[in-house]
């Protein structure tokens, strides 16, 4: 097989190098006249030197890791992991307080209300119930989520072919960012389930260790996935919004608010560029996942409850509504966080930050 058939049919401007990785993953051209004066005979028989060119052509020492690899997806995995988890179980007790007004809005009327209520009955320690099932099922989730999206969306993208894949991206995007939140919320269901019950049911357990097994004394493995479809409702939109939405303000950040190509940014304007598209991002998801959260929260409260139930009990505004403005304040910083450390990760691998400027028409047409 010719290597050209080999080559990732992937654009290149979906995975956009800042100047530092290139300059690692590029060979580095020196001048012939700077370095010797063979002879032409010698010229000749090196596999480095063009004759046409007369530059030699030195091979960068390995240093990072190659795009697609199996290691490329394992760093990508591994840096999902580090992303989700830590952010998640950092604002669980913005969660502890949302969680239980979804689930009692008489007695948690509001954020504020529902900081002295918690403060008052369960003391600071309050705040932080369920950060065991917290950490353990967002690291696993996130792991999944950024691992295979960066699998499906290079996939999903040699299928298409190049052409379509630079005019239908967003789609590309949409279609990986899904895949992987299916696989994803198999991990974290069971943790969620867990991570609910302990924050709202005073009593239940005190956390992963007590509360996992009591869980399945009550309602069997399965009861631990009865969630999943709610969850999947919550995570898959929440997930498609999240990765396409970002992929898009990053394009956007770097064709119209910063003059300059992405590979001639600084890493740390690159990051700042991740953070503020991730926080947008956060925001969405926050309005397009908040009913079905709402319906997590509700049947993993609840022995035996069903969707119908608590539509009647929370009403259809109160499902669209009820804690959404102290959502959209956790997911947006929480989204902008992860993409933070998700892409400073990916340097400190030797590859680039997520996303870049799409190439214009005419350059796609000359590729």
């Amino acid at each position: 097989m010719a290597d050209s058939s080999r080559q990732s049919l992937i654009p290149s401007f979906l995975y956009s190098s800042s100047s530092s990785t290139s300059s690692i993953l590029s060979k580095r051209s020196v001048d012939l006249d700077a370095v010797t004066h063979r002879s032409s005979a010698t010229h000749a028989s090196s596999p480095f030197i063009s004759s046409s060119s007369k530059r030699v052509m030195i091979q960068s020492p390995k240093e990072a890791l190659e795009m697609h690899s199996p290691a490329y997806y394992a760093a990508c995995t591994v840096g999902g992991m580090l992303a989700t988890g830590p952010t998640h179980t950092a604002v669980t007790p913005i969660d502890v307080v949302k969680c239980n007004m979804q689930i009692d809005p008489a007695k948690y009327k509001s954020v504020k209300s529902g900081f002295g209520v918690l403060v008052k009955e369960q003391g600071i320690r309050g705040f932080f119930k369920g950060w065991a099932p917290t950490l353990v099922g967002y690291s696993v989730q996130g792991a999944g989520k950024y691992g295979l999206y960066e699998f499906f969306k290079k996939y999903y993208a040699d299928i298409a072919g190049p052409e379509f894949a630079a005019k239908y991206k967003t789609l590309i995007y949409l279609a990986g960012s899904a895949s992987a939140e299916v696989f994803a919320d198999v991990a974290l269901c069971p943790m969620e389930a867990v991570k609910v019950r302990v924050q709202t049911q005073p009593g239940f357990a005190r956390g992963l260790s007590d509360g996992l097994p009591k869980l399945i004394r009550s309602d069997g493995v399965l009861g631990l996935y009865k969630g999943i479809v709610p969850l999947w409702g919550r995570q898959i939109p929440y997930t498609m919004m999240k990765f396409a939405t970002f992929e898009t303000f990053v394009e956007l950040s770097y064709k119209h608010l910063i003059p300059k190509p992405k590979e001639q940014c600084s890493i740390p304007l690159q990051l700042g560029v991740s953070f503020g598209s991730g926080y947008v991002a956060g925001v969405f998801c926050a309005v397009v996942s908040h009913p079905a959260d709402n319906l997590v929260s509700f049947l993993n409260n609840a022995k035996g409850a069903t969707v119908s139930d608590a539509v009647k009990n929370l009403g259809v505004w109160g499902l669209f509504t009820r804690g959404l403005p102290l959502r959209i304040a956790m997911i947006g910083t929480l989204t902008g966080s992860q993409w933070v450390i998700y892409d400073s990760f990916k340097v400190l691998m030797g590859v680039p930050t997520t996303g870049g400027a799409a190439p214009s028409p005419t350059e796609l047409a000359s590729a």
